[in-house]
């Protein structure tokens, strides 16, 4: 709901374009074009553009995203502005700021999944956050295969429905999704498999795990916290 105490489900990173459904004075209800997620966003963070500008950038073939893990758009007034790993930079021709930073494009080999996964370690858990600073588990799925040039849904419940599923896990490679579902049978988790039977994935923050038929083992606590339900190939 439009209230600012009201839970995060999601978060815009800069250059982020989206579908305004409704507006009010304070709050906007919007649709999310690389996920179609809507929600609520404050009306002082975000630059409305119009619909040609719009249709632009939604038909741009190779995105530009940030790659440090924290980088500066600089105004017209020479005044810095920081962005963080993941914005989308080549959206910037339409706003009034300038960015040199380190950047990456196009579609990677799917082994640079698991080495883009390693540059979230030890980020902490945030309910619906999608930065270095915080984050969820689906949101740091969406983000590590959003750096390598492909698309995934916004929850852990969406992304199970991409790809393909395979049998076991030993049909999986590095770069694959496990998922993972809760005593209701509902599917809650989600990680990055890695070689030898370990997972990467967010619990209390981003972490490596051993996987198995069973779920994940918690390397620390010495039990498993996660139930496997299914491994998908999305690349």
């Amino acid at each position: 709901m439009a209230d600012a105490t009201s839970p995060m489900i999601t978060q815009l990173l800069y250059g982020e374009h989206f579908k305004v459904l409704e507006q009010r004075k304070l709050w906007s209800r919007i649709r999310n074009a690389f996920d179609g997620c809507e929600g609520w966003v404050s009306n002082n963070q975000i630059s409305l553009i119009d619909e040609t500008e719009f249709e632009k950038i939604d038909t741009l073939d190779t995105p530009k995203y940030s790659t440090d893990l924290v980088s500066y758009l600089t105004s017209e007034n020479s005044v810095l502005i920081p962005i963080v790993m993941g914005s989308c930079i080549v959206n910037t021709p339409t706003l009034p700021y300038t960015f040199e930073g380190e950047h990456i494009e196009g579609k990677m080999e799917k082994y640079n999944i698991v080495r883009t996964a390693l540059m979230y370690l030890n980020a902490p858990y945030l309910l619906g956050g999608k930065t270095p600073f915080g984050l969820d588990c689906s949101g740091f799925t969406q983000l590590v295969y959003k750096l390598c040039g492909y698309q995934l849904f916004r929850s852990a419940l969406e992304q199970s429905g991409q790809g393909d599923a395979l049998s076991f896990i030993e049909e999986s490679e590095p770069g694959d999704l496990a998922f993972f579902d809760n005593a209701e049978g509902e599917i809650y988790h989600v990680g990055i498999i890695m070689k030898n039977n370990y997972v990467i994935h967010v619990y209390g923050k981003v972490r490596l795990d051993r996987l198995d038929h069973t779920g994940i083992f918690n390397t620390d606590t010495g039990n498993y916290t996660h139930n496997l339900r299914v491994i998908k190939k999305i690349i």
